[in-house]
């Protein structure tokens, strides 16, 4: 079966580069593209008495807001395959039921009716926080959504959780043609020795030393596997989430793994994956590993 990707569309300004970028994404990678509007507003619209002076239907607002959706995007990229539903149920219980059957999901950074002094609509922050296939939000300058860096940032976490997010780095790099820059921020708690300064770099180095082997390790699978990308690995001192997000002003996606542990109930959010989503300068992409 082949997957789709899915894009939750709203009619919200945010949703515009979300269509123009989720088409695109479905053209790299020869996927189908699926636009999803869930809302409550069809449990109850058949309690509403309507009279040929009440203004139309939401279904047929919601129906109008999908159709246009996918006009835009079959006049961007006319070879993508475009369908739509209208789910009347709860936006994010919605987009998390679709993400069983998708490649990932995507959603624009705030929705319809967010108010604007928000960094991340709710909906996308719920969805990244518990799906269990890939999430992209969508977000970021025009260079980062236009892909002009050519360039995907892929912030290297552990190899038990960060396996997954290394497979789809790869094969975005690999579907866009371009360079992939691998970051392992690490931290030196404390010097060994604040008084002799022949050992004032002793700590440093061996940080530095053991990110730089955990990258060994993460990358060695997937770059036998994508012997064409082009790997850029870089240590970096400092909070994972400061340098990731100073680094996706010169990326076009910046991809990070997420947890899910079974049976725990609510949002499964790290701290990087949440700065990222609030403040990257081009779209996100949160990739979870089930524990």
């Amino acid at each position: 079966m082949t997957l789709s990707l899915v894009l939750g569309v709203d009619g919200s300004d945010a949703s515009l580069p979300a269509i123009d970028w989720a088409v695109d994404e479905a053209a790299r990678h020869g996927l189908p593209l699926r636009l999803v509007h869930a809302s409550r507003w069809g449990r109850y619209e058949r309690a509403v008495p309507y009279t040929s002076l009440s203004r139309p239907s939401e279904r047929v607002r919601l129906e109008n807001l999908v159709a246009s959706a996918a006009e835009r995007a079959e006049r961007r990229q006319p070879e993508v395959k475009v369908t739509t539903d209208i789910v009347p149920e709860d936006a994010v219980e919605a987009l998390l039921h679709e993400g069983d059957n998708a490649f990932a999901l995507v959603t624009g950074a705030r929705g319809n009716g967010e108010l604007k002094s928000l960094l991340l609509g709710s909906v996308s922050l719920a969805v990244a926080a518990r799906a269990h296939c890939p999430v992209i939000v969508v977000r970021g300058d025009k260079a980062g959504l236009a892909g002009s860096h050519e360039r995907i940032l892929l912030g290297a976490g552990e190899p038990v959780t960060g396996a997954e997010a290394v497979r789809f780095a790869f094969r975005e790099a690999e579907a866009r043609c371009c360079t992939l820059d691998v970051v392992r921020a690490w931290r030196c708690p404390a010097l060994a020795s604040a008084d002799d300064p022949a050992l004032a770099n002793e700590p440093i180095r061996r940080h530095e030393e053991r990110a730089s082997a955990l990258l060994d390790t993460l990358l060695r699978d997937a770059m036998a596997d994508h012997p064409g990308v082009r790997v850029r690995r870089v240590t970096a001192e400092g909070p994972a989430h400061s340098v990731l997000v100073r680094r996706s002003a010169a990326a076009d996606l910046v991809v990070v793994g997420a947890r899910r542990r079974h049976g725990r109930l609510g949002l499964q959010l790290g701290r990087v994956s949440h700065t990222l989503l609030h403040h990257a300068d081009c779209p996100v992409a949160v990739v979870p590993t089930t524990l």
